[in-house]
């Protein structure tokens, strides 16, 4: 049971409107932003934030940028986001291969070398404490600018508001993410745990 209940999708029209951009992502409106609403300045802004990261402007694809949040979200903990971020990454066209083996990308031939440096970032920054360090930044700048590097720890933090966000507050997942979830991760032993 979720720590504060999701208000309905009608509550705040503003937040209503801007949340449009999660039915492309997800096919839904997350719960996480139905309990934000609660103080819709938070579900606004946190929306507008999402919006931002997710543009791309360098060569930072949409696909990896929600590989880089499962990444994110598995070094976390937070199976609600797991399960978002795997969805996220399919629906924008992630390829079967990467999204049937993400959980071995570090030696699986499905992913390019600027990919698996990418998601070794992701992975030490969200570790606490940090690991980034010198040999990850020497890699990074191997392949990708350093706009292309904010994008990434753009999605990183993003990310790191939403493990905590939904795994103190118990989010209710939606069935969509629990289908995705159980497809991409369920052979890894991912399950909705407390998010019921």
């Amino acid at each position: 049971m979720p720590l504060v209940t999701p208000l309905s999708s009608e509550h705040d029209k503003e937040t209503q409107e801007l949340s449009e951009f999660f039915n492309e992502t997800l096919g839904f409106c997350p719960n996480s932003v139905l309990t934000m609403q609660r103080r819709p300045a938070i579900s606004k802004a946190f929306i507008n934030l999402n919006k931002a990261v997710m543009t791309n402007e360098g060569t930072v694809t949409s696909s990896l940028k929600r590989m880089i949040a499962w990444v994110s979200s598995n070094a976390t903990g937070c199976r609600y986001c797991q399960a978002h971020a795997i969805r996220a990454a399919e629906r924008y066209g992630a390829d079967q291969e990467q999204l049937d083996n993400i959980w071995e990308y570090k030696t699986h031939p499905a992913f390019s070398d600027a990919e698996r440096v990418a998601l070794d970032f992701s992975l030490a920054a969200s570790q606490i404490p940090n690991k980034v360090d010198v040999e990850i930044k020497k890699r990074l700048y191997q392949y990708w600018n350093e706009g292309e590097i904010v994008e990434m720890l753009g999605v990183i933090s993003l990310f790191g508001y939403l493990n905590r966000w939904n795994d103190s507050m118990g989010t209710s997942i939606e069935n969509g993410a629990v289908d995705s979830g159980n497809q991409y991760l369920g052979k890894y032993g991912w399950e909705k745990g407390k998010h019921v």
